[in-house]
């Protein structure tokens, strides 16, 4: 274990802290800790971080509720900075949004690597900037009746591809199957990590449940 007067806080007595989900690995926020936030950090399990704006610590949750219980802190290789892992109990941005990152700058466009949070921020910017010939919002201006009726359809296609055996096929349905969940998701404002976070906790519980027939 890393002793914390190893760590190098800079001139103002400030080290940087990434706070990240500990199960979706989401980057959170940025916030700097001293060395006496740094111990509450340690001591209460929460996050604690200091103000440079207000020039005061300030333990994130004591006011909005949510909480951020830490279960890792790790320096980097210079140990000038944080990696800061935790169990968020809200949204860590105080606009209400799941993480303080969440204004483009830069999308290389057909280039650029996929991933279902980019999918899902697609879907939901044709709900709420609804873009004309676009059929996600087609799907949300028909509605939530519509959109049930799509997953259903698309459901039924997977379990007729699976039955034929034809695993091209089978892919191709579940993809079209995965999008309009996605967009079921959209609609009813679920989120991706909140799907990952009941993964997870299943996957935990199938562990425990493992453990206990092989005693």
């Amino acid at each position: 274990m890393t002793d914390i007067t190893t760590l190098k806080f800079d001139e103002k007595g400030l080290i940087p802290a990434i706070v990240a989900d500990a199960v979706t690995g989401k980057v959170l926020t940025l916030a700097y800790m001293n060395e006496e936030s740094l111990k509450i950090s340690l001591e209460k399990g929460l996050t604690c971080f200091y103000s440079r704006s207000r020039n005061e610590l300030w333990l994130k949750g004591e006011t909005s509720g949510n909480y951020q219980h830490i279960v890792s802190i790790t320096a980097d290789c210079d140990k000038d900075a944080l990696l800061v892992l935790v169990n968020p109990d809200g949204p860590a941005c105080h606009t209400g949004e799941t993480s303080c990152f969440h204004n483009p700058v830069l999308t290389v466009g057909e280039g650029a690597e996929f991933s279902y949070e980019g999918l899902m921020d697609l879907i939901k910017g044709r709900k709420t900037e609804k873009k004309e010939g676009s059929y996600t919002t087609y799907l949300f201006e028909k509605g939530r009746d519509k959109i049930l009726k799509k997953v259903g359809e698309e459901s039924t296609e997977v379990i007729i591809a699976g039955k034929a055996e034809d695993k091209r096929e089978t892919v191709y349905e579940i993809a079209d199957l995965v999008y309009h969940v996605m967009v079921l998701m959209a609609d009813m404002d679920i989120s991706i990590d909140e799907i990952t976070k009941e993964l997870a906790s299943r996957h935990v519980i199938d562990k425990k449940v493992k453990q206990e027939k092989m005693v």
